[in-house]
This record gives C-alpha cells, structure tokens and sequence, in this order.
C-alpha cells in the first residue's frame, strides 16, 4: 500500500476520492499509533474499548470522505461516526477524551493529507466542525436521557422514604444517584412554589457539604438532607445543625408552613423522620406562630391531637416515664403549676412549699427532660404529656387488675 506521507494526490477530485480510499487504512494505523502515543488514558484502555475507539477513528476517516464526495450528506454521515461505538463505550469515555480523540484524528488526518492540497485542507476543517458539533449532540442526549432517568429513579427513592416500604434495592438505587453520605439524615417537608428550581436547593446542599435528595408530590416539596460523611468516619463535631440547614434551603419552598423532621442514624432509617416531618405538616396550621422552619417534634401536642400514635407515644416517652421515674414530687409540682396557670405562689399554697420550693423544682424538671415549664408553648406540650401519660398509666393499671382478677 502506498505511504500516506509521500503520495501526492492527483487535481481532479474523482482521483482525488480514489486516492483517500487508498490511503484510509495507513491514515487509521496512524491516528491509532498517535493515540497511544499522546492520551493515557487510552493505553490504559482495556484492549476491547480500544478496539472500539479505533473503530471510531476508522469510521470517522471512512465518514469524512463518503463526505468529501457528498458534503449534502453532513448530517447522517457525522452521526453515523458514533453509530459504530458500542454503547457501553459512551458511559466509558467522557466528552473530553472524545473531542482529544477527534483533535488527534484530525491532526493526522491533516499532517498526512491537506498539506497536498488547500481544498482538501478546508474540507477537513469544515467536517472536523460537523463532528465535533455531533459530538455535543451525543452527549447532550445522553446527558437528558440520564438526567430523566435520574429524576423517576430520585422520586422513586423519596416515595419509598415517604411510605417506609423500603426493599433490597433501596441501598443501590440511592448510590446510582450519587448519595455519597453515610452520616444523619433529617426529612424537610414544605410547599413547593409554582415555578421551583432544583437545581438551586442542589447548589445550596453543595455549598453546604450536604447531599439532597428531592421530590415533588402535588403541592408538597419534600428534601431529604443527609451528612456527607464518608464511611467508617466519625461524623465532625463543627457539623452544621439541620435546622441551619433547613434555613439555608428555606428560600427553595414555596409560602406556608416548613417542618424539619428528626434526625435519624442513615438514610435507611429516613423513613422515621419522614413519617413525623409529613404529620407535623399535616398540623402545623394549630400553631399560630409557628416558626419556618419548625420541627415536627415541636408540633407534639397538635400532633398527638390529630391522632399520631407516634407523637403520643413520643411525649410519654421523653416527658412524663422520665419524670415518673425520678420522683412523684416533680409530676406532683409540674401538674399543679400547669394547673395553676403557671403561678408560683398559687402552686406553693396548694402544695404547701414556699415558692423557692416549687421553682427549684420546676428547674429539676426541666434539668430532667430539657423542657421548660413556665414557658407558655412548652407548658402546652408538657401538659399534653402529663394527659397522655395519666391515661396511659390508668389504662395499664386496669389491665394490671384485669389480669390479677381470680376468675
């Protein structure tokens, strides 16, 4: 075969296409030679990719001159260059190292062959243009493609959060959305605006060292915000609060009320802070001056109210066993202050203390649970406790003497 090099091409431009497809297979021998010369990443190529790269120059050289013959032909012939890659070769081989492919191609192409004649030079330039151009356009679909896909595979992830109905595959579908986070997660629920951007509660969690995941359900925007804290590392003790967090992404919501749900261990445990952050949403209306963003369990008592057996549970839990168990005294003081609207002398004279009494006991109740009663919403949530709690106990107490009852 003749060397591509030293051939000189005849004027006419049917010899001239005669003489290109002479010459096609040194000029691929030698696109492939300088690829491995001058691009890493292509000799670190498994040798089966690199066969298919070599294939894209071959049908690239092969392309440009079916066009040279017929420049009409641009659009499908361009195309057609990356027909011939395998599929798998475009999840393997960026966009970057693509158009460094089509550089070195178009190098070699020009060392070899336009310096012969100053038209075939221009119609490297023009049809190097079209491959590039058709290059993006590959890409960019499947970019979209991938960027779809990600979008019902994220609101798939967030309903299985929401529902709890997670499966198996939970774990690998939050890793293919590139949820790199093994620390806490927290589940913020709001109203999503008429025209909402995600890709600026992205940015945000971004800045904030956080990874999100959204979902829209009618008028609902629910995040799930988790630590990106890498595994086996202990979570940093600077570490922003969720509820800074949650203020961050405030201006992302739409008008009404924003409720942070609790912080769980993982993201396989969202599910906990969902279910309360979507009940707190539920109720948050109850509280005239609720603050945005609130936390579910500072919604408590309109929770517990509505019915949530989670809420009801949860005040007993952390307010009234707690206060049981450290002495009678305390529930004894916290329900006659409660029930005295919060009045230290009328407490002390129905208890028959002096009110330094009854103030250093209050300070033993709130050192207990860390609420504190002679605020007026905390008084709300701590005499919801109290409520719960005494049924609870005169439920169990019939059930006790149900059982000890001789038949």
């Amino acid at each position: 075969m003749a060397n591509a090099q030293d051939a000189t091409p005849p004027l006419d431009k049917t010899a001239t296409l005669a003489w290109l497809r002479r010459i096609s297979g040194d000029l691929a021998t030698a696109t492939t030679t300088r690829l491995e010369q001058s691009l890493s990443w292509y000799s670190d190529m498994p040798p089966a990719r690199r066969s298919a790269v070599g294939l894209v120059a071959q049908a690239g050289i092969t392309s440009f001159i079916q066009w040279y013959d017929d420049p009409t032909s641009t659009p499908w012939i361009a195309a057609d260059i990356f027909a011939a890659a395998p599929r798998e070769l475009l999840r393997s081989v960026s966009l970057q190292q693509t158009l460094q492919l089509i550089r070195i191609t178009v190098e070699v192409v020009e060392e070899r062959v336009a310096s012969k004649s100053d038209d075939l030079r221009e119609a490297i330039l023009l049809y190097s243009r079209e491959v590039a151009f058709t290059a993006a356009d590959v890409y960019a679909r499947a970019a979209e493609s991938r960027g779809l896909w990600d979008a019902r595979l994220e609101a798939l992830v967030v309903d299985s959060i929401l529902t709890g109905e997670a499966d198996e595959e939970l774990p690998s579908r939050i890793a293919a959305l590139g949820w790199h986070g093994h620390g806490e997660v927290c589940v913020l629920v709001g109203t999503a605006p008429q025209l909402f951007d995600v890709d600026q509660v992205r940015r945000t969690a971004r800045k904030l060292g956080v990874d999100v995941l959204v979902g829209v359900q009618g008028s609902r925007l629910v995040v799930v915000i988790g630590r990106a804290q890498p595994a086996g590392e202990e979570p940093d003790a600077d570490c922003m609060p969720f509820g800074e967090i949650a203020t961050h992404l405030e201006p992302s919501f739409g008008e009404g009320y924003l409720v942070l749900g609790p912080t769980v261990p993982a993201l396989v445990d969202a599910s906990q802070s969902a279910r309360a952050a979507l009940a707190g949403f539920a109720v948050a209306r109850g509280w005239r001056h609720a603050p945005r963003p609130v936390e579910a369990d500072d919604l408590l008592p309109e929770r517990a109210l509505a019915g949530d057996p989670v809420a009801k549970q949860t005040l007993v839990d952390r307010i009234y066993r707690p206060l049981a168990a450290h002495s009678t005294d305390l529930v004894t003081t916290l329900w006659s202050y409660l029930d005295n609207g919060r009045s230290l002398e009328a407490t002390a004279r129905e208890l028959f203390v002096h009110p330094n009494t009854v103030r250093y006991r209050l300070k033993r109740v709130s050192d207990v649970i860390g609420w504190d009663a002679t605020g007026p919403r905390e008084a709300l949530i701590l005499q919801t406790a109290l409520i719960l709690g005494s049924i609870g106990s005169a439920d169990a107490g019939r059930r006790r003497a149900a059982v000890r009852r001789p038949r």
